[in-house]
């Protein structure tokens, strides 16, 4: 996997392309917090670590930018809750 996690504005999404497929997570914005509320690995990219390196990327990127989460997405929560070291960016309803 050599691609990097991009923000996707225009779709409201972070997303990464590995081998010409692409898996993402959707979210909605508000002025300092990302809501996470979707995230999605095509079959063919399915039991590969897309979806954790969708969620750490898009993580960093949150943090860089100095936002907060909510994440009411269940792989996002689940990634979060086993990765504490993101765990400072939750922020009210679906923090863990």
């Amino acid at each position: 996997m050599t691609s990097s996690v991009r923000d996707n504005p225009s779709r409201h999404r972070f997303e990464i392309d590995v081998d010409g497929v692409i898996a993402f997570s959707v979210y909605r914005h508000e002025p300092g917090v990302v809501t996470f509320v979707h995230t999605e690995v095509p079959d063919a990219l399915s039991g590969r670590g897309v979806g954790s390196k969708v969620a750490q990327g898009a993580l960093e990127i949150v943090r860089a930018r100095g936002e907060k989460v909510i994440a009411e997405c269940p792989f996002i929560a689940g990634y979060i809750k086993k990765h504490l070291e993101f765990q400072d960016l939750l922020v009210g309803r679906g923090s863990i």
